[in-house]
């Protein structure tokens, strides 16, 4: 990725899951809230690791050292492809327990793609979604927001 698409929009994403997502062995991203969009984004790892037993759990049976893992940088690219209401049988995909995904929604991802080296976004994340290489646009309402 020598030339980052600045109007490529990131994911972020914390480690284990974001190593396991480029491993191609968690192919289904859980959330609160359902996609849209079905594109390629950016996979940004967030600075703070998952606290999920899960996380330790999905940690020990692929033999990820976190050490070696990088923290706050777009670490690949994958696409988004589907989203639906969490089933059980995606709870493999998901590499979390269907008791964690209960009453959320399956972001089924493929295709991921590591960066040679990871990169350190231009602009820091404001949220779940971001744009890394693209300047934030500041509102009126972002304005009166920081003036109150």
């Amino acid at each position: 990725m020598q030339h980052p698409i600045q109007d490529r929009i990131a994911l972020g994403v914390q480690q284990p899951w974001a190593e396991l997502i480029l491993q191609g062995i968690k192919t289904v991203e859980v959330r609160n809230v359902p996609v849209g969009m079905r594109t390629t984004v950016y996979l940004y790892s967030s600075r703070k690791r998952s606290k999920f037993p899960d996380a330790d759990v999905a940690v020990k049976s692929n033999g990820i050292d976190l050490q070696t893992l990088a923290y706050g940088r777009i670490v690949g690219s994958v696409d988004i492809v589907d989203c639906q209401p969490c089933s059980p049988e995606d709870a493999v995909s998901a590499c979390v327990s269907w008791e964690l995904m209960q009453g959320r929604y399956s972001w089924k991802l493929e295709n991921p793609v590591r960066c040679p080296l990871p990169i350190e976004p231009r602009y820091i994340p404001y949220g779940m979604w971001f744009y890394p290489f693209k300047p934030r646009v500041i509102t009126s309402r972002d304005r009166r927001n920081k003036l109150s």
